[in-house]
């Protein structure tokens, strides 16, 4: 079936209604305004009036009910306006704040009465909502009146001042005016108090810093800073609203620290350096949570601090008297980082900055002296050696670990590698090191910053230890039987290459100790011909046994050259300097040495030498000393050796690194060029130099010769046309 459809038609007759119902309705509703604004009972109900003004703009009355209601409440906010400017005093705020509050409750009882315009009428002809209408026109009428405005404001920030001078204000009160600001538009609570308050707030506060900056240390200064911002926020959070918080604060921090930040760091001839040198974490604290603040406040605390650190560290490091001592000097060194670890840690927060600023300013000083590297090596090898006291294996991994951010400073790492091995062979070969899982952990250490590379070699040294252990013990196992009384022999066969021994003369052996080694080589070639074995003396050490004046006996802990020295006097009662060089081809340096260590170390003075000096000569005569007495069975003589090598030695020393060098430069060159092909030679230096810098800072005068070696041998050339551009021979 065909669908019919349906059509409702509007009425064709208009509804009539009383000519005078506009007129008749709207009054009752005037009337109900009127007694609202005055706190009168309505006598019609609510139900009635909401119906009246539905009515009302049912009938399309409603521009007419809207006009009314503005020009009504006009009318009652003009009276209200006259009732608050007639107040005189403090009771003027206390009025407008009772006709605000008075103003909501009339305005919501309104609103509620005509809902159905302000749903429907207000939207189709553009008209302002009831409750916003009641708001302007409170802001128009009664804020914005000439006798109000400048009243309102000025009232504020005169209470504002007089809180901020210690006197006691109605802080509620101040919080339900500023709110009524803010309810009536931000424009309005910016415009009518922020601003003005911002102004007043920077002229107390310029006032206030100049008056604090002539009166008070920066630590007392700072206090008071910290003290206003504290009171600003707690201000801003009774009664401004929650955008002025950070604006009255950006206003202190630039009167009070911004303004003054140079004054600051240099009040007291450096305060800052003050606060550093005595460790005041507290006021640094507060001055490093104060410049933060502050545009570049952190940089020039950095900058002071950094420059205060490097003056520092460079007094150290200048000093004769500490370079007197290797590892007294590198204690201090870690005790200047621990104690500024300490103030980054405390008073700046961790801030990774001021870090790279503290490793900035320990790797300038450190790499100041060219003996860094060999202080360092030397205070590992003091901590390492097992004769230290008082010092478990933790401990000495929490050394360790200090030494590796010293390590991590240096520029020349290959140096350090150098006299590392030195003073690590000779743990191992005395066996005096606190322990060989010590020894690894370091070695892991050094592999994890620099590679394997760099510590293969070393590792290569406790291969060998535990090849000879094994050696030694075959060699006792088939000679064990006819050896019989002869004294005890222990070798380590190390490994050209990975240790740092260097040819040396062959001294000569006394004749019970030449056999023993004769048949060690025999054993050793035996199995391993194509081998050559080379006796390095001055790396060994014995024990003697030694009969002096009265039957007395002890048991000497000696070097090798010592040994070679002492046995001497079995066979004869006085000799010369000469003589015993003559005896024992010693070297004279190495013999001095010794001689110093067995006649001139009291309580140790096993030989006498005739007229006392702390010199020797050639002709010095020297004796077995009969009278020796100690309180030890085991009496260990240690070499008179200078803890650091002596200035020739260094010169040698850096001679050696800057040979071994050479391979590892050109090496660079060649691997850059080979990926490269073509290259500038700027860019040659920089690649080169970034290649090498984790062992060592290559001096761009060596690259070039090693690039001008290399064009020699014809694994580069020049560019025909730009002669700084370099081409890899393929």
């Amino acid at each position: 079936m065909k669908k019919r459809q349906f059509c409702i038609e509007r009425f064709k007759n208009r509804v009539v209604v009383d000519s005078n119902y506009a007129e008749k309705t709207w009054k009752i509703l005037e009337d109900a305004i009127h007694d609202i604004y005055n706190h009168n009972a309505c006598d019609p109900t609510f139900d009635e009036l909401s119906r009246n003004a539905y009515n009302m703009v049912l009938h399309r009355f409603g521009e007419k009910l809207y006009t009314g209601l503005e020009k009504t409440m006009t009318s009652h906010l003009k009276q209200i306006s006259q009732s608050i400017e007639s107040a005189q005093g403090e009771s003027f705020l206390e009025e407008l704040n009772r006709k605000w509050v008075d103003h909501n409750k009339a305005l919501g009882k309104i609103r509620d009465i005509l809902m159905y315009m302000d749903r429907t009428f207000v939207p189709s002809n553009h008209k302002t909502p009831v409750h916003e209408l009641g708001m302007n026109l409170w802001r128009d009428v009664v804020i914005h009146s000439n006798k109000t405005k400048t009243r309102l404001r000025d009232t504020l920030l005169d209470l504002v001042l007089r809180e901020r001078n210690g006197e006691v204000i109605s802080r509620g009160l101040m919080r339900n005016l500023l709110k009524m600001l803010m309810d009536l538009g931000s424009s309005v609570y910016q415009k009518d108090f922020e601003d003005r308050f911002l102004e007043a707030s920077e002229i107390f506060y310029s006032c206030e810093s100049e008056k604090f900056i002539k009166s008070c240390d920066c630590e007392d200064y700072l206090k008071k800073v910290e003290s206003c911002l504290n009171i600003e926020k707690e201000r801003a959070s009774h009664y401004l609203d929650s955008s002025s918080e950070s604006k009255i604060i950006s206003v202190v921090e630039k009167k009070m620290i911004e303004n003054h930040r140079h004054t600051l760091i240099d009040m007291n001839k450096s305060v800052l350096v003050n606060m550093l040198r005595g460790d005041k974490y507290e006021d640094l604290e507060r001055m490093f949570n104060m410049f933060r603040r502050v545009h570049s406040g952190l940089t020039i605390i950095k900058d002071v601090m950094t420059s205060f650190i490097r003056d520092t560290g460079k007094q150290l490091i200048m000093d004769p008297e500490r370079l007197k001592n290797p590892v007294d000097f590198v204690q201090c060194l870690l005790v200047l980082k621990d104690k500024y670890d300490k103030v980054i840690t405390l008073a700046f927060a961790n801030d990774k900055s001021f870090q790279n600023a503290l490793n900035s300013a320990f790797e300038y000083f450190i790499n100041l002296s060219a003996r860094s590297p060999e202080f360092i090596s030397l205070f590992v090898d003091d901590k390492l050696r097992r004769e230290i006291k008082g010092v478990g294996e933790e401990d000495v991994e929490t050394v360790l670990d200090k030494v590796m951010m010293l390590f991590r400073y240096l520029q020349e790492k290959d140096v350090f590698e150098k006299y590392y091995k030195q003073h690590l062979a000779k743990r191992l070969l005395s066996r005096k090191t606190v322990s060989e899982e010590a020894e690894r952990s370091l070695i892991f250490k050094l592999k994890t910053e620099c590679g394997y590379q760099f510590t293969s070699k070393l590792e290569g040294m406790f291969t060998d230890m535990k090849t000879s252990y094994d050696t030694m013990q075959g060699f006792l196992a088939d000679h064990g039987a006819q050896l019989g009384d002869s004294p005890t022999l222990s070798v380590q066969v190390l490994t050209t290459g990975s240790w740092p021994t260097q040819p040396s003369p062959q001294c000569n052996l006394p004749s019970e100790i030449r056999g023993l080694c004769e048949k060690f080589r025999n054993y050793y070639l035996g199995p391993h011909s194509g081998r050559r074995l080379t006796w390095q003396a001055n790396m060994g050490n014995a024990d003697l046994k030694a009969t002096f004046g009265k039957g007395q006996k002890h048991e000497l802990n000696v070097s090798t050259y010592q040994m070679c020295v002492l046995m001497l006097f079995n066979n004869a009662d006085r000799m010369t300097c000469k003589e015993i060089e003559q005896a024992t081809a010693i070297p004279m340096s190495d013999l001095k040495r010794c001689l110093q260590s067995l006649a001139l170390v009291k309580g140790k003075n096993v030989l006498r030498k005739e007229l006392m000096s702390k010199d020797i000569s050639e002709d010095d005569v020297f004796f077995f000393n009969e009278k020796f007495t100690s309180k030890l069975f085991k009496v260990k003589i240690g070499t008179v050796v200078a803890q650091r090598e002596t200035e020739p030695e260094n010169i040698e020393t850096r001679q050696r690194v800057e040979e071994e060098r050479k391979p590892q430069i050109e090496t660079a060159i060649v691997r850059v060029m080979k990926s490269r092909r073509v290259l500038e030679h700027n860019n040659v230096i920089a690649e080169v130099t970034k290649q090498l810098q984790a062992r060592f800072l290559p001096n761009p005068v060596v690259i070039k010769k090693q690039i001008e070696s290399l064009i020699e041998r014809e694994f580069l050339e020049r560019d025909k046309v730009d002669r700084e551009l370099y081409r890899y021979l393929a």
